[in-house]
């Protein structure tokens, strides 16, 4: 078997193997999140259907942890600009340091302006709401 032939093959089998992986996981997370939403509706709807005395501390509870959820995303958020700024920043470095003669590296604004955007969401609260 010609080399070519059988690195197409490896190539070939492993998109497949890669695919059909990214395919059951996406599926398993969606089933979860979807899972969780149920049974979150079913405690909501068994808190109102509860005295106010039993309903309130739960409902606090549930409010917390939307707080909570949103204080994640808006970590998350910040990771990803910090990210995307180092990534323009090293862009810029590199291109400087590839060609000097054109200010090609001006290119690595892009995604330090886009990280910047995105730092600018996560910290100011006008932004957000």
């Amino acid at each position: 078997m010609d080399a070519s032939v059988a690195l197409w093959e490896f190539l070939s089998v492993g998109a497949v193997a890669l695919f059909s992986f990214l395919a059951v996981a996406s599926w398993s997370e969606s089933h979860r999140r979807e899972r969780e939403a149920y049974y979150k509706s079913e405690a909501i709807r068994r808190l109102a259907a509860s005295t106010p005395e039993v309903a309130a501390p739960a409902l606090e509870f549930l409010r917390e942890q939307e707080r909570n959820d949103r204080e994640r995303v808006r970590a998350q958020i910040k990771i990803g600009g910090l990210v995307t700024c180092g990534v323009g920043i090293g862009v810029m470095v590199f291109l400087w340091a590839l060609i000097r003669e054109a200010p090609i590296y001006l290119s690595g604004l892009i995604p330090l302006l886009i990280g910047a955007g995105l730092l600018a969401w996560s910290y100011i609260p006008a932004l957000r709401d």
